[in-house]
């Protein structure tokens, strides 16, 4: 059997030692959910892994190995060439539960002299250590501020004067409001975006605070975890306050790149809390290319939901900077005090 680790330490073999992980898993599992990093060199399709588990629970164990076996036997120097086409004499591989899958492919590397490690209880236990990090406390400071405030760019200039950052929008691909999907790639599901923040989450340090953007529980189709999150709410809150006429112009520079289709189909998304008139009135300025109008009314809406979210909170814990500009440098400077 294969030397193995437990999650936390194989995490740090990949970060320290830059080796290569390798998920052994069938494609499918691997789509759900992943290391970070990871390559997928699936030892059984989907499909094989059905008929596999179907024997096991159906006849036993020994003839669902054979058929494991019968499936992969062909397959082997396949498997081995693409490995080896990573480059590294050490790496290393997970499965489901750290069993025969990765110490099969542990067994089939050392034949070619590469050194592989596996993960004890395998991406089971991956997913425990993930869950478990966001129990971890530490000093957040959330960016808060109106729609169109720029608060992504205030953040990665945080990250560019030595703070420590989290962009959950990021890693949602996915801007927050009805338009946030415009001109990003599809979002990961809710298991990969939970484990590439816990990757984020575990990296940052506990003696200097994280700056987070201020956010929904539910972006796009994404749910930030909830013990995440309960840290997200009652952390202190650094308004941005900038004037509506300023974020309208922002907002219609970023978003009217984007097809009037596109941008009425998003409006449409949100009709019943936008209300038939507004909805009316903003597609008819979309179609009228007038954009302005189209984003003041849209602002309205998020401007009030928006101070809703803001009264939730501990308003001794909300610190107001007001400025007369959207240039996220300036912005980012105002809040630091530098």
């Amino acid at each position: 059997m294969s030397d193995s680790l437990k999650a936390k330490d194989f995490i740090n073999k990949n970060k320290t030692h830059r080796w290569p992980v390798i998920d052994v898993r069938s494609p499918s599992e691997f789509s759900k959910g992943h290391i970070p990093t990871a390559y997928n060199i699936p030892i059984f399709k989907d499909t094989e892994r059905a008929e596999i588990g179907r024997i096991y629970k159906q006849i036993n164990k020994e003839e669902a190995v054979k058929k494991g076996l019968e499936f992969i036997g062909p397959r082997l120097r396949s498997v081995a060439e693409e490995a080896k086409s990573l480059n590294s004499d050490n790496m290393l591989a997970y499965c489901w539960r750290g069993g025969m899958r990765s110490n099969s492919f542990s067994w089939l590397l050392s034949t070619l002299d590469v050194n592989v490690v596996t993960l004890h209880g395998g991406y089971k236990a991956f997913r425990n250590f993930v869950l478990n990090s966001f129990l971890s406390k530490k000093k957040i400071h959330i960016l808060g501020g109106f729609t169109g405030s720029g608060k992504t760019e205030v953040l990665h200039e945080f990250k560019n004067m030595g703070e420590q950052i989290i962009d959950i929008e990021g890693l949602a691909n996915h801007k927050g409001s009805v338009f946030g999907h415009l001109g990003e790639e599809e979002q990961p599901t809710n298991q990969q975006f939970e484990n590439e923040l816990a990757m984020e989450w575990i990296k940052t340090k506990s003696d200097k605070p994280v700056w987070i953007e201020d956010e929904s529980r539910i972006i796009g189709r994404i749910t930030v975890p909830n013990n995440f999150f309960m840290q997200m709410k009652t952390a202190p809150v650094f308004f941005l306050d900038l004037p509506r006429h300023l974020r309208i112009q922002r907002l219609v520079k970023e978003y009217t790149i984007f097809p009037q289709e596109s941008l009425k189909g998003s409006i449409l998304r949100i009709q019943r809390k936008l209300g038939g008139l507004n909805v009316k009135l903003a597609l008819e300025s979309i179609d009228q290319k007038n954009c302005d109008n189209a984003v003041e009314i849209m602002l309205k809406y998020y401007d009030k939901t928006y101070t809703y979210m803001l009264d939730q909170r501990n308003h001794d814990q909300i610190y107001k900077y007001s400025n007369n500009t959207t240039d996220a440098t300036q912005n980012a400077k105002r809040i630091l005090g530098m």
